[in-house]
């Protein structure tokens, strides 16, 4: 495991979820107040949600394991994310939801995974706060997709998380708020919103130890 890849995890073993609305996160604003300027365009009460963060302990380099939503859906069709959703009255907590929606959605099982810790919630702009949870995934897996919400997997290497080069600066206009945002590239791809937030947290973790 990368020396940075290993000190993110190090310093996320054993953490709790964290639903202290103080320290919700939204997308991957540039300015200070960012969260702030945004936080009364979503609602008070916004349905639990988790998204399950792999980190795929390849030879060569960590990667991260991300989705292609499939087009056909309502709701962010066709952007980049991570595996998971609604947290059901079933589900124990945010880790049980992330390793089930990841199993329905790419048919990842849980025998591969291990998870580590927690970053901060984010919410999104469909209601709901999204609780990131992190883990290790062990090769060897095969994936299978559920066609009606995923139409592709990749693995996103983790120095191009890491190098600055890959964040590019944007606009966006959010309820006719415009404001500045970070992007990730990766070859044809182009990671916004809520997974290039968490990505960037994660990446700001391990590098610092204090995520955004």
């Amino acid at each position: 495991m990368n020396d940075s890849a290993q000190r993110l995890l190090q310093r996320l073993e054993g953490t709790a979820p964290d639903h202290d609305p103080a320290r919700w996160r939204i997308g991957a604003g540039l300015p200070k107040g960012f969260d702030e300027q945004l936080r009364p365009l979503f609602p008070s009460h916004p349905a639990p949600a988790a998204v399950l963060i792999g980190l795929v302990e390849r030879d060569a380099e960590p990667s991260i394991l991300l989705t292609v939503r499939s087009s056909q859906l309502r709701h962010h069709a066709g952007q980049i994310s991570f595996p998971g959703g609604r947290i059901e009255p079933d589900d124990a907590g945010p880790a049980a939801a992330a390793l089930r929606e990841a199993e329905e959605e790419i048919g990842l099982t849980s025998n591969h995974v291990e998870v580590v810790g927690y970053l901060p919630d984010h919410l999104i702009l469909t209601g709901f706060r999204v609780t990131p949870v992190v883990a290790r995934v062990r090769p060897g897996f095969s994936l299978r997709y559920d066609p009606g919400e995923v139409q592709q997997t990749f693995e996103l290497p983790w120095s191009c998380l890491l190098d600055e080069r890959n964040h590019r600066s944007d606009r966006r206009v959010f309820a006719g708020t415009e404001v500045e945002v970070r992007d990730i590239h990766f070859g044809s791809h182009r990671i916004w919103g809520a997974t290039a937030g968490m990505l960037l947290c994660l990446r700001d973790l391990a590098l610092s130890g204090e995520p955004r």
